[in-house]
């Protein structure tokens, strides 16, 4: 009986000792971590590159512990249900979300007015601005009247309830940014409560923040950010080159390449590189088009203008179709994102217009024309060319054509030797030939 109280006092003592040291290892690393945060920058409009990044940013956030996720924003705004799944993934994430617009001169419009409405933590740099969230349709066209009444009321609901818990001020904001296109500086925005704070930079901001506390999913958080270490979160090679292409201009840049290569290869086919390159060029454009939410009317002016290039190439109107084809280009792209902010700027709608009818006046007109050109090789190529007579054409006979000795027969008359003949056509392995 002893003896057994002895092991179970010796066992007692090394599970307390286990757990001890389990208590002590779980708690020293957490003592000595210093709290990091998540940093992300997102510039353009808001497309599935934003959602996925945000995504897989905010289970990083959750894997590295961190204490916040901070998105840099400068956005137009975009589609309404990408909207809605930023928004959805900040409200259900249990790592606070902090959206920074910024730097100086960035925008929050659009959708991205909401976006940093949803967020745990609103910031805005000096000379940023934010609001003018009123629904429009493709390409910056208005909507008909009563589907627009249903988005707006639905927006406006949306508005209220994401900014409820910051004033009646903000609230006021919030409607008006959706049914009157309202907007805000950072000034403006802090004087309604519409954000936290308005900082220089990340540094300053992260000053702000420290011992500011926000509700998450019901659960007070208070952040230390003042010795916080900032884990910058890059686009991967793929998501930077699709933001790349939703860039109104480099957008109207690769439909116009993808254009130009894809009708040079089909003018002179064979070669293949340019077909390859038009290919992928038209892809990209296209994807960035979709995002954007290009007006079709406006590509539709496009397509009409290489159409119309091609048809002065191949029956020339001394430059009447080309002239109509650069006006058709002009309009296109001037309303392909007929919006303040994804608008094409107009010295590149002229220049690519101007580029693209000086392609096909030379490039797809050189192509046309040697197509057009006498055939060197084959018995075409013997059409027109001169021969020597080496035996008398009664009407047969033989003549001396490049470098070889032909049979041939005059289509009239007859030629004697060392008369000079102009083939005219043949028959088999026989030269039809006149004198010349």
């Amino acid at each position: 009986m002893h003896k057994q109280s002895r092991r179970s006092r010796w066992l007692l003592a090394f599970y307390a000792f286990l757990a001890a040291l389990t208590i002590l290892s779980g708690v020293h690393p957490a003592r000595a971590q210093t709290p990091n945060v998540e940093v992300l920058t997102f510039r353009g409009p808001v497309t599935p590159i934003l959602v996925s990044y945000l995504e897989r940013s905010l289970a990083q956030a959750r894997s590295n512990g961190s204490q916040a996720v901070i998105l840099q924003l400068d956005t137009p705004g975009g589609s309404v249900d990408l909207m809605q799944d930023i928004i959805q993934l900040m409200l259900a994430s249990d790592v606070p979300v902090v959206v920074y617009v910024s730097p100086s001169g960035a925008h929050a419009g659009s959708a991205g007015t909401l976006i940093t409405l949803a967020a745990h933590v609103a910031a805005m740099a000096p000379g940023s601005s934010i609001g003018a969230a009123s629904p429009v349709g493709e390409g910056g066209a208005e909507l008909p009247d009563t589907i627009k009444s249903k988005l707006v009321n639905i927006l406006t609901a949306d508005a209220e309830n994401l900014t409820k818990r910051r004033g009646e001020k903000a609230v006021a904001f919030a409607r008006q940014a959706v049914e009157e296109a309202r907007a805000a500086t950072a000034d403006e925005a802090k004087a309604l409560g519409v954000i936290d704070f308005i900082a220089r930079d990340l540094d300053d901001l992260l000053a702000q923040m420290n011992g500011f506390t926000v509700m998450v999913n019901g659960q007070a958080r208070t952040f230390a950010t003042e010795t916080a270490q900032t884990n910058e979160v890059p686009l991967g090679l793929l998501e930077d080159l699709l933001n790349a292409v939703t860039n109104p201009t480099i957008a109207a840049i690769l439909l116009t390449l993808g254009l130009n290569a894809l009708l040079y290869e089909l003018s002179s086919p064979g070669g293949y590189a340019a077909g390859i390159v038009g290919v992928i060029a038209l892809l990209l454009a296209f994807y960035g088009l979709g995002a954007l939410e290009a007006n079709w009317v406006g590509l539709g002016f496009i397509i009409l203008a290489f159409a119309l290039f091609i048809l002065d190439i191949k029956a020339p109107t001394h430059g009447a179709l080309t002239a109509g084809g650069v006006a058709s280009f002009v309009v296109g792209a001037g309303i392909l994102f007929n919006t303040p902010y994804t608008a094409v700027p107009w010295p590149t709608i002229i220049g690519l217009a101007l580029v693209t009818a000086a392609f096909f006046a030379f490039a797809v007109g050189k192509a046309l024309s040697a197509q057009r050109r006498r055939p060197v090789t084959g018995a075409e190529a013997l059409l027109g060319s001169r021969a020597e007579v080496r035996t008398a054409l009664e009407p047969r006979g033989q003549v001396f054509l490049n470098g070889e000795l032909w049979q041939a027969e005059m289509t009239e008359g007859s030629a004697p030797l060392g008369a000079q003949v102009e083939v005219t056509g043949r028959q088999g392995m026989r030269l039809l030939v006149r004198r010349a």
